[in-house]
């Protein structure tokens, strides 16, 4: 994620699967950023890595699910179909939540990337050349592993690949446990996911089934479909420290009041409609469709439209989908969403110092940032950070808290 002071949170290992689990699981989220602000300087370069990730993750994603159902999610121009017997998929330098899961009998942990923008749930398989130092999955030694014998291949945006075959097998998150989830086991990672600086084994996909591309259930729906877990639904809290991800309820300790509903308007993405995006108290956009994307660094929205709240608090355009604001002036952008106001936060707009370009007066990078192509906004981590958000899978809603 871009956050003021990036660094590593500890992620204390989960507890056992349990014969009588709690009423509640809560996964401790770390973070490892590839995109350092240490300095307070700016690194727009990593910034514009990062939109080109986010766009090139939800194209992927859009792609899959016209595939998969026929249908498109956006009124945008319709994405090419992928080749047979290959997948675009993301390949991007962005930072991840990511926490515990176990897999087979015996159980052997995984560090994963928690991602509510896809479905799938990847992990290095045995014989994955390109995954050294990372945990792999061995399905000759869980005797609870079987395999579908159906090969998924991933063409990454550089040229990179991954292949994997996909099993099913017993996997536990904390105490809940899921028989028969279908993973991917990876044969091979692009650099993306086999760089030196990278924490997690593998990615936990938790937005709709339509996305997968494995063509099965995520993880979170298994629970639910098996009655594993009391309710259906799971909650984020990210932030600097104490993150986490609750898997069956909610924290009461990390929100204060009541929550904002707002309905899943296409059940593929947790995609949902923001009425509008106000600048300094004026509205400048409304009527803005949007996924919320915990595997996304940034807020990315269409060019034109980000452009205007920039415009409106003083911003300059700096090139690739980035913007500068003065440091100076704490823009106030809020997106309102079911009647709630959201703010981001002037810590979490602010991606560090950029230049003193403007008649002297000291910029800074904005960390909303422009895309085009997609029909969608994309709200991150930066949006995040501000509320605490509850995925209602049952009733197909977002939740948005304020922050205890």
């Amino acid at each position: 994620m871009l956050s003021t002071g990036a660094f590593l949170i500890p992620v204390p290992a989960l507890v056992a699967a349990l014969p009588h689990p709690p009423s509640f699981i809560t996964i401790p989220l770390g973070k490892r950023s590839s995109i350092e602000r240490s300095t307070g300087v700016a690194d727009v370069s990593a910034v514009r890595a990062s939109i080109a990730g986010a766009v090139a993750k939800v194209q992927h994603n859009l792609a899959i699910y016209e595939e998969n159902t026929g249908r498109s999610l956006t009124n945008s121009r319709r994405v090419r179909k992928r080749d047979q017997g290959s997948d675009p998929l993301f390949d991007y330098m962005d930072e991840y939540w990511y926490g515990n899961i176990t897999i087979g009998t015996p159980p052997l942990t995984f560090s994963m990337d928690f991602d509510t923008g896809s479905s799938d749930l990847f992990i290095p398989g045995l014989d994955c050349a390109t995954c050294g130092g990372f945990t792999m999955y061995n399905p000759n030694a869980s005797s609870t592993s079987k395999e579908l014998g159906k090969s998924v291949g991933l063409i990454y945006g550089d040229q990179s690949s991954v292949i994997g075959l996909t099993y099913t097998d017993t996997v536990s998150i904390g105490g809940y446990t899921a028989k028969n989830q279908t993973i991917v086991a990876a044969q091979q990672y692009s650099t993306g996911f086999s760089n030196s600086t990278r924490v997690s084994d593998g990615l936990m996909g938790m937005a709709f089934g339509s996305l997968g591309q494995s063509t099965s259930s995520p993880l979170v729906q298994t629970l639910i479909a098996q009655k594993a877990i009391p309710e259906p639904l799971f909650a984020f809290k990210l932030a600097q420290s104490g993150s986490e991800l609750r898997i069956g309820g909610v924290n009461s300790a990390l929100y204060k009041g009541a929550f904002t509903y707002t309905n899943v308007t296409r059940a593929a993405f947790w995609q949902i409609d923001v009425g509008s995006v106000s600048a300094n108290g004026t509205q400048i956009l409304s009527n803005v469709s949007a996924v919320v994307d915990s595997g996304t660094t940034v807020i990315t929205g269409d060019t034109a439209s980000v452009s205007k709240l920039y415009a409106a608090v003083g911003g300059v355009a700096l090139g690739g989908g980035t913007y500068a604001y003065p440091c100076d002036a704490t823009p106030d952008f809020a997106f309102q969403i079911g009647g709630k106001s959201i703010t981001i936060a002037p810590e979490v707009l602010n991606g560090g110092y950029y230049s003193d370009s403007i008649d002297g007066e000291a910029m800074c990078l904005g960390q909303i940032t422009g895309g085009d192509d997609l029909g969608l906004w994309i709200l991150g981590d930066v949006f995040m950070k501000n509320t605490y958000t509850v995925f209602d899978l049952a009733n197909q809603r977002v939740g948005f808290a304020d922050l205890a």
